[in-house]
């Protein structure tokens, strides 16, 4: 048995997946399910259709991932999975066929936190050096995080309202662009003109100055559209995205850039779906550069959901001996800071 080897499981939302992974960082396999197609009709995620295709799809996931790399499940140390946050329905999914298949084993349970598996996607591809700060940013969370070490995350800030993943669904939804909306916004956004039009920035005191808020964004987009609408005139989608793209990453931006100052840190981590967004990345890294910082993130495909982050994130578990019991349940709303016992 490789003492190392950890079996990722994900179905937190839409993505049906699993991952095998050794050491924490060496990648072995990565299957992903998308639902994407599924939920482009809806304009966005139908929490029971996502719960009935996880069912259908994650043994067949599960064996594409062992496959790939090469082994068996006699040669796994542990299961991980994650329990949460994300849709309930879903969750269950993935944290019953953790819990038999770990019963079954006589493997180790692993208790992820979706959230710190995002963070931990970093170190499947490259050597991070500690401490650092990281932007969470999906279609669930926009989260400020100080880093001590690997495995150890101060809350800084998150966001009170809309992710910015959600503000992204809903304005390329409304802007007919399609699902899913990061990827639509961007799209539309480079033939687009962001300074066509004016969309507020909420940037807050001192107090919670590493807190987001995009509802108000999200509110003057859609009152733009409506308004060009009731004076009949046809919506300019491409600009209106390049002005709402650029007002989110100007936000995302500003306040990492920030923490990172506040934490004196030479190292800045980008994880979570929004951050496969290249303009984010681009300006964060410039406006790091210049205070002589770092940005590290993950390729395209490791800052959607993937279940090689949750793998990698189960690795800082197992090393710790923090195992969950067969009594696991899904925990829908979770904060970075509570782990499955």
């Amino acid at each position: 048995m490789n003492k190392t080897l950890i079996l990722g499981i994900e179905t937190s939302c839409d993505e049906t997946a699993a991952a095998v992974v050794s050491g924490g960082s060496r990648l072995h396999s990565n299957i992903i399910a998308s639902q994407a197609e599924l939920h482009r009709k809806y304009g966005g995620v139908v929490p029971e259709i996502a719960s009935r295709r996880h069912l259908e799809t994650v043994n067949f996931v599960i064996e594409q991932a062992l496959s790939a790399a090469g082994c068996t499940f006699s040669d796994l140390a542990a299961i991980a999975v994650t329990y949460g946050p994300g849709l309930v329905g879903a969750l269950l999914v993935g944290v019953n066929t953790a819990k038999t298949l770990a019963y079954a084993l006589g493997k180790p349970l692993l208790a992820v936190n979706h959230i710190e598996a995002h963070i931990a996607a970093n170190y499947l591809v490259q050597e991070i050096q500690f401490p650092a700060v990281c932007l969470v940013a999906s279609g669930g969370h926009t989260t400020l995080l100080y880093l001590a070490a690997r495995g150890e995350a101060e809350l800084l800030g998150a966001t009170r309202d809309d992710a910015a993943g959600e503000a992204f669904d809903k304005i390329a939804r409304v802007l007919n662009l399609g699902y899913p909306g990061g990827p639509a916004i961007e799209q539309a956004a480079q033939s687009g003109n962001p300074e066509a039009f004016s969309f507020p920035r909420a940037f807050s005191g001192r107090d919670d100055l590493f807190e987001f808020s995009f509802s108000g964004l999200k509110s003057a987009v859609i009152n733009t559209v409506h308004r060009l609408e009731q004076k009949g005139e046809k919506t300019p989608a491409a600009d209106v995205a390049a002005a709402f793209q650029q007002a989110v990453v100007e936000i995302l931006v500003e306040k990492t850039r920030l923490a990172a100052a506040e934490k004196k840190v030479k190292t800045v981590l980008l994880a979570g779906g929004v951050a496969a967004n290249s303009l984010l990345r681009d300006r964060l890294e410039q406006v790091l550069r210049e205070d002589g910082r770092k940005l590290f993130y993950p390729p395209p495909d490791l800052c959607t959901d993937n279940a090689a982050m949750v793998a990698a994130a189960g690795w800082d578990l197992f090393r710790e001996g923090k195992f969950a019991g067969l009594d696991l349940n899904a925990v829908p709303v979770l904060d970075i800071f509570r782990q499955g016992e």
